[in-house]
């Protein structure tokens, strides 16, 4: 699995790209909240759960259809937030589902469940440049875990990150082409 803090780079990428008033601040936090719980699937290892069992690591939990259920009913939960159904939908199903993708990524571990319930099967993606976490604070504090941070931030957050400066970039080059054509027009 990648480490907890590249996990929530997507949320962070799609507020970055898409801006605050389509993904105010209280929703990125439920994002990012979102974009890490699946692994709390860990405790199945202290309750004898196999790591391989569809309630083990990187099952259900890593689904598309735990997404995609966990996103529509934090729609009803999140009403107060006054953000438009679609988008509170569509960036906490993303925030969620990029934990499975980027796990799928890894080059550990047994794969993702991302068809759990309706098939058991794990998958990994033919690419797999993301060196796998080891489990653990004392574990990561060695040269495994920096060898892990420098594959997240070669192969996730440099690519993410310049994807949503660029997208934020033409966001308000559009909106200043705009503004001047209007004040040259009024």
């Amino acid at each position: 699995m990648p480490t907890i803090m590249t996990h929530t780079v997507v949320p962070i990428s799609l507020w970055l790209a898409l801006g605050k008033k389509t993904i105010p601040v209280k929703l990125l936090l439920v994002g990012i909240f979102f974009s890490i719980l699946p692994d709390a699937d860990v405790i199945a290892f202290k309750l004898g759960i196999p790591y391989e069992a569809d309630l083990g690591h990187r099952g259900i939990s890593h689904s598309i259809l735990f997404a995609f259920s966990l996103s529509v009913f934090s729609c009803i939960l999140l009403r107060w937030l006054q953000v438009k159904a679609t988008v509170l939908v569509s960036f906490l199903f993303l925030s969620i589902l990029s934990h499975g993708v980027l796990d799928a990524m890894t080059n550990g571990g047994l794969g993702v469940g991302f068809l759990i319930p309706c098939s058991s099967e794990r998958y990994f993606f033919d690419y797999r440049p993301i060196r796998v976490s080891p489990i653990g604070i004392k574990n990561f504090l060695t040269a495994r875990g920096i060898d892990v941070l420098k594959s997240e931030w070669k192969t996730v957050w440099v690519p993410l990150l310049t994807i949503s400066v660029s997208v934020f970039l033409l966001r308000r080059i559009s909106r200043l082409v705009r503004f001047n054509k209007n004040n040259a027009n009024g």
